[in-house]
């Protein structure tokens, strides 16, 4: 014999199908659909628009929709700050909160995950029928929360600081490190804060370890040498077999000097 609890589901299901004979039409497949035919028709919209845009320009003049692109992009560039979306922002800052290699994995896939997951079984592990918002305290409550901790992740990832904006630092390592004087040195610091080096290092108390990265506040005291400095940035694991810096062999030769000048004057704070 059903529980007090399933036939009450039944008997709210059986006037929920005589509403609908009566009044309505089913979900499915009115409103399946509807739903589809408003997809088809977005994407059909999009795909005109692309189709416009790409066929109006015409010898690098701008088109209907504007230009194809302003310049080619550049690998070498120094100065680029990557980041994402702002609807992504919230994700972003996860990254920023749970660091590799121990935790990376619960904040850009467990997290995320999970609270999908329990939105997604909704329907399924909340049948009561009740619809009123402060008759449902547990719901209110999980609601609102969401949106505050989405919204403060996401005002805080679009206000984090990257490592390129570290570059303000440059003269105080210049001169903690005592290598004011050496232009070259100076130029490759600056390098080295623009191009992401402290997502992974530490420098001086910037920057975050990442990967096992180590830090390279006395890189210059283990006498490597500058040419062996420009070959592990070239192809890092030809020097540090297993190491997952990536190469940055597109900064170019000169520009790896000057780095590898850097580290090699970094003897660590006097």
């Amino acid at each position: 014999m059903a529980s007090k609890k399933v036939q009450a589901d039944r008997d709210e299901f059986k006037r929920y199908k005589e509403d609908v004979k009566k009044e309505g039409k089913p979900f499915f497949p009115y409103a399946i659909f509807h739903d589809t035919v408003m997809s088809l028709v977005v994407v059909g919209v999009t795909i005109g628009l692309a189709v416009i845009w790409k066929f109006t320009v015409e010898d690098g003049e701008p088109g209907a929709l504007g230009p194809l692109y302003e310049k080619e992009a550049d690998p070498a560039t120094t100065n680029f700050i990557p980041r994402p979306d702002w609807f992504f922002y919230f994700l972003f800052y996860l990254l920023r909160i749970f660091k590799w290699p121990e935790t990376v994995i619960l904040g850009t896939v467990g997290i995320p995950t999970l609270l999908l997951i329990l939105l997604i079984m909704l329907p399924f592990y909340d049948r009561r029928p009740e619809r009123v918002i402060l008759r449902r305290p547990v719901a209110f409550v999980a609601a609102i929360l969401v949106v505050l901790s989405m919204g403060v992740l996401t005002w805080k990832g679009a206000t984090a600081k990257e490592g390129s904006e570290a570059v303000a630092e440059v003269p105080t390592w210049a001169k903690e490190q005592g290598f004011a004087d050496n232009p070259v040195a100076v130029e490759g610091a600056t390098l080295f804060a623009e191009s992401g080096c402290l997502n992974c290092h530490v420098y001086l108390g910037a920057g975050s370890s990442n990967l096992g990265a180590p830090d390279l506040s006395a890189e210059g005291a283990k006498g490597r040498g500058i040419e062996w400095q420009v070959a592990h940035l070239k192809n890092p694991s030809s020097k540090t077999p297993g190491s997952p810096m990536p190469s940055f062999a597109a900064l170019g030769d000169e520009n790896l000097t000057k780095i590898a000048t850097f580290l090699e004057a970094s003897k660590g704070e006097k």
